[in-house]
């Protein structure tokens, strides 16, 4: 059995100590989680030569997540993605949130998961974590005391499985995901030479705003269609295509092929250099794929490594964005003695 380790990662200005935990797979992936914004801080993988390598970004302290995060490793929520307008009707009721995005509402406002302390459960037999935490109501906006447990799990096949659990005791609107960067170069490199692909015929595009223009449009024939296998900088600066330049490049939700709720292929993404190789699957009807347009170089992370514009790259499982302003979409209000749930599982190999 492995053995899961804490130690502390930092303390918050209100004098709370966020902690560290480790586990480790039998074949070698180790990832550390803190129990502040279920952050992922660490996720070392072997390469084709079985040297591990540290492939997400992020700082070696809680100070870095505190002064300054783009949301490095974190558990998003309310919810994740933008929200039009910063507004959102439910029940005849319109509630206003905060504006921390342009004109919108970006990963449940000022103060949202990301930045809470979770009450941490280490279960030993499954070599996982359970996150808890209980968002009141009205929290950043949002009506209805939110109750959420989520559970990192290591697999011997070294297979990361993140599993989502909500009740809310008011009917409310909930889309939760996990905003880690992946290099599987260890961020020696930007991620132009990574290797993608996307299991999805359909894109969400997006206006100036980057907010849903209601449409879902075919990806055969785009920069989007990634059904095939595409590395990420052969069509990332397209003058061409619309969504290339009003995203600065990819920042946009696919429509993830086959049954929603069932977990099923969704991405992968390979660095020929390392050989390492990710496999994601999910239960969510879409996928955020971003290649960090919005990183800027005064960010120093990790191993004292300058952080750049695509230095990194994101696959956040989630339903689409603005989905409560979209009826079209699918449904992401959650009723009192419903059970929101969803799963994702990231795995990892070499090629």
């Amino acid at each position: 059995m492995n053995t899961i380790t804490k130690t502390t990662f930092g303390q918050l200005p209100d004098g709370q100590t966020a902690d560290l935990f480790t586990l480790r797979s039998a074949a070698g992936v180790e990832v550390r989680i803190s129990n502040y914004g279920g952050i992922i801080s660490h996720l070392l993988v072997p390469d084709k030569n079985g040297v591990k390598e540290d492939v997400v970004l992020g700082y070696d302290h809680l100070d870095g997540y505190l002064k300054a995060s783009p949301y490095f490793g974190a558990l998003i929520g309310r919810y994740g993605n933008r929200i039009a307008d910063a507004k959102f009707t439910l029940e005849g009721k319109e509630y206003p949130l905060a504006v921390n995005s342009g004109v919108n509402n970006i990963h449940g406002g000022k103060k949202g998961f990301d930045k809470k302390i979770w009450k941490p459960e280490v279960i030993e037999a499954e070599n996982a974590l359970k996150l808890s935490y209980v968002s009141p109501d009205g929290e950043e906006g949002f009506p209805g005391t939110l109750s959420t447990e989520v559970t990192y799990r290591l697999t011997d096949d070294n297979a990361l499985e993140i599993e989502y659990r909500s009740t809310t005791d008011k009917t409310t609107i909930v889309n939760l995901t996990n905003h880690t960067y992946f290099n599987f170069t260890g961020a020696k490199t930007d991620v132009l030479d990574h290797v993608v692909t996307i299991n999805a015929d359909y894109l969400v595009p997006v206006n100036k705003n980057l907010i849903p223009t209601g449409e879902l449009r075919a990806v055969k024939g785009t920069p989007f269609d990634f059904l095939q296998p595409h590395v990420v900088g052969e069509r990332i600066n397209d003058p061409e295509d619309d969504q290339i330049k009003v995203a600065g490049g990819y920042d946009h939700c696919w429509v993830v092929n086959g049954e929603p709720k069932t977990l099923r292929p969704t991405a992968t993404a390979y660095e020929p250099t390392s050989g390492r190789f990710m496999e994601v699957f999910t239960t969510e009807p879409g996928i955020q794929f971003y290649t960090g347009n919005f990183l800027s170089n005064n960010i120093t992370g990790k191993n004292n490594i300058t952080y750049r514009k695509r230095i990194g790259f994101c696959f956040e499982t989630q339903h689409y964005p603005d989905s409560p302003n979209q009826p079209q979409f699918p449904s992401v209000v959650l009723r009192p003695g419903e059970e929101y749930y969803t799963k994702t599982v990231y795995k990892f190999s070499v090629k």
